[in-house]
């Protein structure tokens, strides 16, 4: 035997191997089959269901409704918002590029699935024992983006795969990447790069910078944490991490990404980002439904918002609250600035709408004070029985148990009304509010604008019935309109996206509400406030009007006044109506009005207020009377009862109360109004 035969399988050997062999393949085939019967049943399973495919160019979401400024900037949006469709060829290069980097760096060599990186993702899971990274490319993101849902489930995931198949299949890298490009989610509402750019930078997709590009690549793993909005910090660092990404993957190199990454911030626009008039904003955005229903079309709202002014508004009253607030104790304000018009151009609801979206400048009812005192005279005027040069004694006055009283227990004796009005004199406000008649006070702030509740007793006189900041603004308007009713607006256009006009503002408000004669009359006595009396500090390079407002315990402080051009009321305060340290309204708000209105009117022509034709036109007196000795604590004075109220009431003098007619009827004793200082600034 030789040495070969030696080593030579035997034949029961070799049979065994065969039969191995012949087990194997047959088993194999049959695992082979079963396995492929299993792959297709589960390929079946995930397709007898998939979303219509012809839908591709369909987007279901909720519809968008973007605010715009006067000047076009974007306010606000909500809703899902997408931008416009932008080609691939019109981005910056260095844009698809961050999302390739970030996203699927193998995007242009796979077949729809990378499976490298699928393969990478299993085996971290496993290593985790949980979901921590995702395999899916840019070809099945947009597949799960235009037909699925997030949910994450077998059968979900399945359909994923046969649609990015589908997709690889009909459509080329490049249309595959810019269908994402537009679809994909950036955060805060967002969908499509180039309505996050807008969103987020204030320009289109194709003027990104790098750094921009890097920091929206960065975004889609999570858009709702490593967005601008929510976290600057945050959205900076990953966009840095982003830059690197691409330099790993020879996208751009070192030194370009490292001068890109000692950005300390992109170049956005506050407009843009949403960060002025964010009051004003969820201010408009609730009436949108009153003026075009219920909308299925993303909605472009034109608005009345000045963005200069909105800004300069913002940063006067939190300057001016931060500085000189805490030693005060004053913490809150609002302001609003209109036209005489009634179009409303800037409104701050609070010093921080970060801290609390209550809209004090709106929702707030708060006592007016002695801003009150303009529809007193107003009424009183209107009578036809009074005028600026009346006399009326200021001295200590009683009706019933109310006794108020003026700032400082100051008295000036006999005394005309343009002085009570610009000294803030509070007995003689009680006098020609009982003299005129509380129902015709009441009337006249109803029909200039008012529109909550106020109180018919006595101390009506001194703004004890509580009204919003907006409300006594839009009344405050009728003086600067020669007359003629304001109704607030701030929408002037509503079109849908593709430019279909829902809305568009006509008319110009209810009329005449108060007589010329009255008008111009208000106007002589509201320049004597700002020229010599309580509201001095409010003077500009131009005729200007006002009236300050204090109530009781210094717990609310106004000033409001107007130009020619702008009617702005500013309101100091605290939340929770606690009182703040001797602040009236010539100190706080009045200079919160002057600083606002000087840079607001800032290279607008000086011009006076239009008086209405006819009547009263008397010069006012610019400088304040010669101030008399303090007039002796006068016999306070009852009001009239029984048969000397009825003859009063029928004379037009009686005093008219709540409770019943003739002045009979007491009112409930009232805390004294603490007033600004006759004189004082």
């Amino acid at each position: 035997m030789t040495s070969t035969e030696s080593h030579r399988p035997t034949k029961p050997a070799r049979s065994w191997r065969r039969r191995l062999a012949i087990f194997t393949l047959k088993w194999g085939l049959v695992a082979s089959i079963w396995g492929g019967f299993v792959g297709l049943v589960f390929v079946a399973w995930c397709a007898y269901d998939l979303p219509d495919v012809s839908k591709l160019n369909e987007i279901k979401r909720r519809a968008s409704v973007s605010l715009l400024a006067s000047d076009g900037s974007l306010i606000a949006s909500y809703g899902d918002l997408y931008g416009s469709a932008v080609a691939l060829r019109d981005l910056p290069p260095y844009l698809p590029a961050a999302v390739i980097a970030t996203e699927d760096r193998r995007f242009y060599d796979h077949f729809g699935i990378d499976l490298k990186g699928l393969a990478r993702a299993v085996y971290v899971n496993l290593r985790e024992g949980r979901w921590v990274q995702g395999g899916s490319g840019i070809t099945q993101q947009l597949a799960k983006n235009i037909f699925l849902t997030p949910e994450r489930s077998l059968h979900r995931k399945g359909q994923e795969v046969l649609l990015a198949l589908w997709l690889e299949q009909n459509f080329t890298k490049d249309q595959i990447l810019e269908l994402y490009l537009n679809r994909v989610y950036f955060g805060a509402g967002t969908y499509g790069v180039d309505a996050a750019a807008r969103k987020y930078f204030g320009r289109p997709a194709s003027e990104v910078s790098l750094f921009e590009a890097a920091m929206l690549a960065g975004m889609l793993k999570a858009p709702s944490r490593y967005n601008p909005l929510n976290d600057k910090a945050l959205s900076r660092d990953r966009a840095r991490l982003v830059l690197q990404s691409m330099v790993s993957a020879e996208m751009i190199d070192a030194d370009l990404a490292e001068a890109a990454a000692t950005m300390t911030a992109p170049s956005v626009s506050k407009e843009a980002h949403g960060q002025i008039g964010q009051f004003y904003a969820d201010w408009v955005l609730d009436q949108v439904s009153s003026f075009v229903g219920f909308a299925e079309e993303d909605l472009i709202v034109e608005t009345t918002l000045n963005p200069a002014r909105q800004r300069m508004a913002e940063q006067h009253l939190t300057a001016i609250i931060a500085e000189k607030g805490p030693a005060q104790k004053a913490s809150q304000a609002a302001l609003v600035a209109m036209t005489p018009e009634g179009a409303v151009e800037a409104m701050v609801g609070g010093v921080s709408y970060r801290d609390s979206q209550f809209n004090r400048a709106t929702q707030a009812q708060r006592q007016p004070g002695s801003a009150f005192k303009a529809f007193i005279f107003a009424a009183a005027f209107e009578s036809g029985r009074f005028g600026p040069s009346s006399r009326m004694m200021d001295a200590p006055i009683k009706i019933g148990k109310w006794q108020p009283g003026n700032y400082n227990d100051k008295y000036y004796g006999d005394v005309d009304l343009r002085e009570a009005f610009a000294r803030s004199l509070n007995s003689v406000a009680v006098r020609l509010s009982e003299q005129t008649g509380r129902k015709n006070v009441i009337a006249t702030a109803q029909r200039l604008g008012i529109t909550s509740p106020i109180s018919g007793d006595a101390s009506i006189a001194l703004g004890t019935s509580e009204a919003s900041l907006l409300d006594m603004t839009t009344a405050y308007a009728v003086f600067a309109h020669q007359g003629r009713g304001v109704w607030p607006y701030t929408i002037n256009r509503i079109t849908t996206r593709s430019g279909n006009v829902l809305y568009e503002r006509s008319g110009s408000g209810p009329g005449r509400v108060a007589g010329g004669m009255a008008v111009n009359q208000m106007l002589d006595v509201m320049a004597a406030v700002t020229g010599w009396g309580t509201g001095k500090k409010a003077a500009l390079d131009r005729p200007t009007y006002g009236k300050t407002g204090t109530s009781q315990n210094f717990r609310d402080a106004w000033f409001i006044g107007f130009t020619a051009d702008l009617v702005t009321g500013i309101w100091v305060g605290n939340d929770d109506n606690s009182a703040m340290d001797q602040v009236t309204g010539g100190s706080l708000p009045v200079e919160i009005w002057h600083d606002f209105m000087a840079d607001a009117l800032a290279g607008t022509p000086a011009r006076d207020v239009v008086r209405p034709a006819g009547g009263y036109l008397a010069a006012p007196v610019t400088q304040a009377p010669t101030e008399l000795s303090p007039a002796p604590a006068a016999v306070p004075e009852e009001a009239p009862s029984g048969i000397g109220a009825l003859l009063d009431s029928i004379l037009g003098g009686g005093s008219e109360s709540s409770g019943g007619s003739g002045g009979t009827q007491q009112p409930a004793a009232k805390p004294r109004l603490n007033e600004e200082r006759p004189g004082r600034d």
